[in-house]
C-alpha cells in the first residue's frame, strides 16, 4: 500500500504530532467528552497536549473538513453542533449505507461476521435483561460495525465512517436508547436483520436494516425535543 504522503516541507515529526492529536481530539468530540459548542483554543489545546500551536491548527483545519470542527471568523473554533436538519441528512445516508450492508453481508453466506453477530447478539440480550444500557450502548457499536465490516466493501466502510464521525454518533445512540421501551426494541430489530442475513435474504436485510436506522432516528429526535423541553 501506497504511504499517505505529506504537505512539502513538512517535518516527519511535526506531521505524526498532527495526526495524534487530531485522533485524540476527535475520539473526543465523538465521545461526547468534548459537547457540541465547546470552544477549542488552540493555546490552551496546546497546553493540553504538550505540543506547540502548530500541529493543533493543523489537526483543527482536518477535522473542520471532516465536520466535526466549526470555524466562526473573528470569534473562534468550536466543536460542531448540527442542526436538526444535519441530523436528519446524516441519518439518511446512514440508512443507506447500512442497509446496503446489510445485503452485501447476507450474499456472502455463512463468514466469520456473522458468528460475530451472534456472539453480540447473545450479550446483548442480556444487557437488556439487566437493564445496563451502558453496555448496550457498546453493544449497539459493535453490531453496526460488525454488518459494515462484513459487507466486504472497502469504499463502503471509508465512506460510513467518515458519516459516523460527522454524526459523533456515540453521544446520540445515548439520547435515543434513553427513551422509554427503546432498549427493548432495538434489541429485537437487531435479532429481525440477524434472522434475515443469516437466511441470506439481501432484500429482507436491506429493508429490515433501513427501518431500524428510521426508528432510532425517531427515538432520536423524540428525545432531543425531551431535553430541550426540560431545559
Amino acid at each position: 500500500m501506497q504511504e499517505p504522503t505529506r504537505p512539502a516541507g513538512t517535518p516527519l515529526r511535526q506531521t505524526s504530532m498532527q495526526a495524534r492529536v487530531a485522533e485524540e481530539l476527535r475520539q473526543m468530540i465523538i465521545s461526547g467528552a468534548m459537547p457540541p459548542g465547546s470552544g477549542l483554543s488552540e493555546m490552551t489545546l496546546s497546553q493540553t497536549f504538550g505540543v506547540s500551536r502548530t500541529p493543533i491548527r493543523e489537526a483543527l483545519k482536518q477535522l473542520q473538513i471532516e465536520g466535526l470542527v466549526e470555524v466562526r471568523p473573528r470569534v473562534g473554533t468550536f466543536v460542531a453542533a448540527p442542526s436538526r436538519r444535519e441530523i436528519t441528512e446524516l441519518f439518511q445516508m446512514k440508512e443507506l449505507f447500512e442497509g446496503a450492508a446489510a445485503r452485501l453481508l447476507a450474499f456472502r453466506g455463512n463468514v466469520p461476521e456473522v458468528d460475530h453477530l451472534e456472539a453480540n447478539m447473545r450479550a446483548a440480550d442480556a444487557a437488556v435483561r439487566k437493564g445496563d444500557s451502558e453496555r448496550y450502548e457498546e453493544l449497539v457499536h459493535e453490531f453496526h460495525d460488525l454488518i459494515v465490516v462484513g459487507a466486504d466493501n472497502s469504499k463502503l466502510e471509508a465512506h460510513y465512517r467518515t458519516l459516523m464521525n460527522q454524526l459523533a454518533y456515540a453521544r446520540l445512540v445515548r439520547t435515543s436508547l434513553a427513551q422509554p421501551g427503546r432498549l427493548s426494541e432495538s434489541d429485537h430489530e437487531h435479532h429481525h436483520v440477524l434472522d434475515l442475513i443469516r437466511a441470506k435474504d439481501g432484500d429482507g436485510a436491506e429493508r429490515v436494516m433501513r427501518e431500524h436506522v428510521r426508528r432510532s432516528h425517531q427515538a432520536l429526535m423524540a428525545g432531543m425535543d425531551n431535553d430541550r423541553y426540560r431545559g
